[in-house]
């Protein structure tokens, strides 16, 4: 079957499904591979269940003529979400950066949607599958699409872009995440501006943050770029009026209320704010999209609970990310302040350095209360209770309760500390 053919079935079926437990009635089941599964094995469950076909790689697994033998289901996924990105009208925006990818991403969306029929990445599927994904939800009335690009290594994003296509990108930051993938942090530096480098090789618009010196650098005889600065006159004008703990700004004659914590979601709402402002959407309507817009899934959440007002901040965490939650907590106003801070991944050779610093600046805010937790945080040299496991944490905290006030809690997503709001 060539590509041509599988987008036509697609037509005819376009609901995408690569997981048996969520087959939906004539979908196009995709038997993709990984490490501890093979989705060739699941083709007849998944017929059974209701896919109208199945697209495999194996052809002992080719039980009907509803079985659709490919070469590789991965690469024809690909291959298919960018001949259909190609076949309609939707212009993509795609961005990527270490921190504030997906806050961004739903800001944007949320701006956009006031004038357009947008649709944007799900959660954070922001991989060689999940940007697939993406694009195949592009409709026939799908103006704009925003796909996140996640990546932990070189070349990652260069071979997204190079499926997405984009016409438009944008980077967050470039900061301390990834850096045992990455090789560094020149070596983050190199791989998130691969979304730049595509754009740039082909003539295509950049949305730049013209704070960001590195932004600055890179895209500085880019024609087609459109930043956001909070003084250069050269670019649209965007004042922080204040963090405490939500960021107020205020752009043209407009202030902005937002419910997003910390300074570091400032330049998060600049850039959906840019891009509102680019696309033509009313004033008034991005006033409303960045205030009705709530951080979910434990981005950087406010939650009042039992005489504790917590900062949960626990789907991620790296050096920069860590840094700034704890200088925007440390200039909350509240009488007790307490920190429970798990250990950061991915950070390859410069992970006891790294913990360690975090400890020392810890140590040089004077919070009233700090808890460290996790194998690398364990390992550091500090006057602070320190824990192995959250299953330390738990039962000392069950014991011992922080003082009632302000409450940071940040770690890594495998660190999950979302669980101390049960044991509070």
């Amino acid at each position: 079957m060539t590509l041509e053919e599988l987008h036509l079935l697609f037509k005819q079926y376009p609901n995408i499904c690569t997981d048996t437990r969520k087959i939906s009635k004539d979908c196009l089941f995709f038997a993709l591979k990984g490490p501890n599964f093979n989705g060739n094995s699941f083709a007849t469950e998944a017929l059974e269940k209701g896919a109208a076909y199945v697209i495999i790689d194996e052809k002992e697994h080719q039980v009907s003529e509803q079985c659709i033998v490919v070469d590789n289901v991965l690469t024809t996924l690909q291959s298919l979400a960018t001949y259909h990105r190609k076949q309609n009208k939707a212009q993509v925006i795609s961005l990527t950066g270490s921190n504030g990818k997906t806050t961004t991403k739903e800001l944007i969306n949320s701006v956009l949607s006031k004038k357009y029929r947008t649709i944007a990445t799900q959660g954070n599927l922001n991989n060689h599958i999940g940007v697939p994904l993406t694009l195949l939800s592009i409709t026939e009335d799908t103006k704009i699409a925003i796909v996140e690009m996640g990546a932990n290594h070189q070349k990652e994003i260069a071979f997204l872009s190079q499926i997405a296509q984009p016409d438009f990108g944008y980077i967050t930051n470039f900061g301390k995440a990834h850096l045992e993938g990455f090789g560094g942090v020149e070596g983050v530096i190199k791989g998130k501006s691969e979304l730049y480098d595509f754009l740039i090789e082909n003539d295509k618009s950049i949305f730049m943050n013209a704070d960001d010196p590195i932004q600055l650098e890179k895209l500085g005889s880019h024609l087609k770029k459109f930043g956001f600065s909070t003084q250069n006159p050269q670019y649209f004008n965007i004042k922080l009026l204040g963090a405490d703990p939500f960021v107020s700004l205020k752009f043209e004659n407009t202030q902005i209320e937002s419910q997003l914590v910390g300074a570091y979601n400032f330049p998060n709402c600049c850039a959906a704010i840019t891009m509102g402002k680019y696309f033509n959407v009313p004033t008034e309507d991005i006033k409303q999209a960045i205030e009705a817009y709530v951080p979910q899934n434990n981005r950087s959440q406010i939650i009042d609970q039992n005489g504790y007002q917590i900062v949960l901040d626990a789907y991620n965490a790296n050096p920069t990310s860590m840094k700034a939650a704890m200088e925007n907590f440390r200039n909350m106003e509240a009488a007790h302040k307490t920190l429970i801070l798990g250990d950061m991944f991915e950070l390859g050779e410069s992970a006891a350095e790294e913990h360690q610093e975090i400890a020392h600046l810890a140590a040089q805010m004077a919070f009233m209360e700090v808890y460290l937790v996790g194998e690398n945080f364990y390992g550091v040299t500090t006057d602070f209770k320190k824990f192995k496991n959250f299953q330390e944490l738990e039962a000392s905290i069950r014991q011992h309760p922080p003082k009632k006030g302000a409450l940071l809690i940040k770690g890594s997503r495998g660190m999950a500390l979302e669980r101390i709001l049960d044991v509070l």
